[in-house]
């Protein structure tokens, strides 16, 4: 499986099925079929339609489509996405509202990297930039990065983060939303003890698994049941000739999106089958709610081997963030420094990847941090999605969220003594 051949086969069997929709879909199109009605035509024509989408959009990176935002003055603002640090592995990125006043919360939003976009926080990122300075962790396809730029784990994730708050100064509220939530909460105690004035304000994690083991779901049994061996073995590919990243060892984002749709197999065969009926009646459109949902769910990206499998081995088998034994470049990461950072948890009662009782696991292990500076909510009818996006997030969580950055964010206590 670690073959370049395997790689370009499941790119050519994709790029088939692209072709075999779109053959299907021009076919149906012909001019003298129309001389003859039959309803199998129709029916080719949708099959072609969707399957043709369907396999583009693996291989696409979605654009952002955040292009304006109508401010208080009742005026629409052009937003311009600016790069404002550009790394091998993934960029920091900033929401620039054209012509608005700067807001007073700077938020750093951790994007995960678990197979798809930071796109995928599309609808956080519209929620946030009505009133807050907005930043997020642009991630690159692996495949797309040269095998001189050299690895990337879970340490060299962790240093990227902390280059990214020394970048954006003390005062910026960090949200890290599911995956890297362990990984944004070694950032901080890794500043706490290298660079004491560049922690943020606040930081809020999202559905992460800081302690695997304390509500074990399906994710975490399926890292027990297997061993290391197993996942390099079956999961890890080199790039083909046909991107930048030719040889370098990825798991590739094909192989993550047929993990992520035999999860729910029968739910995705249904929509596919709704959204090909849709199509024959004529029904379906370029931005209804199955190509809105689909366009972004099936565009993946590939992660390094390292990333991936230090991911596995340390932060859900070793359990070293749930254990406090996380370091970086051979120096210990004690999360206990941490002391005037304000840290909230989030979680979800229905979230069936990162279970009630994995992230909240995170304020036991703040032993420096006063009770006052920590807070935790669940979300009783949200799941891992819907914690960060959707109904829950805007009518309960958000809000929430606001709150404890606003309740936070004057000087932290030991510069207010100091003032004094």
């Amino acid at each position: 499986m670690r073959y370049m051949a395997t790689y370009d086969f499941m790119e050519s069997v994709r790029n088939t099925n692209q072709w075999l929709g779109a053959t299907a879909k021009a076919l149906a199109a012909y001019p003298w079929l129309s001389m003859a009605p039959n309803p199998m035509i129709q029916w080719m024509g949708a099959w072609g339609e969707v399957t043709e989408r369907s396999f583009e959009r693996m291989v696409c990176k979605p654009d952002w489509g955040i292009r304006t935002h109508t401010c208080e003055d009742g005026r629409d603002h052009l937003v311009r996405v600016e790069t404002v640090l550009e790394k091998p592995f993934g960029d920091l990125i900033h929401f620039d509202v054209v012509g608005r006043p700067e807001q007073p919360r700077k938020v750093l939003l951790v994007a995960p990297m678990s197979g798809h976009y930071a796109t995928l926080l599309r609808s956080t990122v519209k929620s946030l930039i009505s009133d807050c300075e907005v930043y997020v962790t642009d991630w690159h396809n692996a495949r797309d990065i040269p095998v001189s730029c050299g690895k990337f784990d879970v340490e060299d994730y962790t240093l990227y983060l902390v280059d990214f708050l020394r970048e954006l100064g003390p005062d910026t509220h960090v949200i890290a939303v599911c995956q890297p939530a362990p990984l944004a909460l070694a950032a901080t105690a890794h500043l706490a003890a290298e660079d004491p004035e560049a922690q943020p304000r606040t930081l809020t994690l999202i559905g992460g698994p800081i302690d695997p083991d304390a509500t074990p779901t399906d994710v975490t049994d399926f890292g027990r049941r297997v061993t290391m061996g197993q996942l390099e073995e079956t999961l890890i590919q080199r790039v083909g000739f046909k991107y930048k990243g030719v040889g370098r060892m990825v798991y590739p984002g094909l192989l993550q999106l047929s993990s992520f749709m035999s999860m729910n197999a029968d739910r995705h065969s249904r929509a596919f089958r709704d959204q090909i009926i849709r199509a024959a009646k004529g029904e379906a459109s370029d931005h209804d709610p199955h190509n809105r949902f689909y366009d972004e769910y099936l565009a993946v990206m590939d992660m390094t081997a390292e990333f991936y499998l230090s991911t596995v081995e340390r932060i859900f088998k070793n359990r070293e963030i749930a254990e406090n034994r996380f370091t970086v470049a051979g120096k210990p990461v004690d999360i206990g420094q941490i002391t005037r950072v304000a840290v909230k948890t989030v979680e979800g009662a229905k979230d069936d990847i990162s279970a009630p009782g994995q992230c909240v696991a995170a304020l036991d292990l703040l032993t420096g941090l006063p009770a006052e500076k920590k807070a935790s909510h669940l979300e009783p009818d949200a799941g891992h999605y819907g914690i960060f996006a959707g109904k829950s997030w805007r009518n309960n969580i958000r809000p929430l969220v606001l709150d404890f950055i606003d309740a936070n964010s004057g000087p932290h206590t030991e510069e207010a003594e100091q003032v004094a």
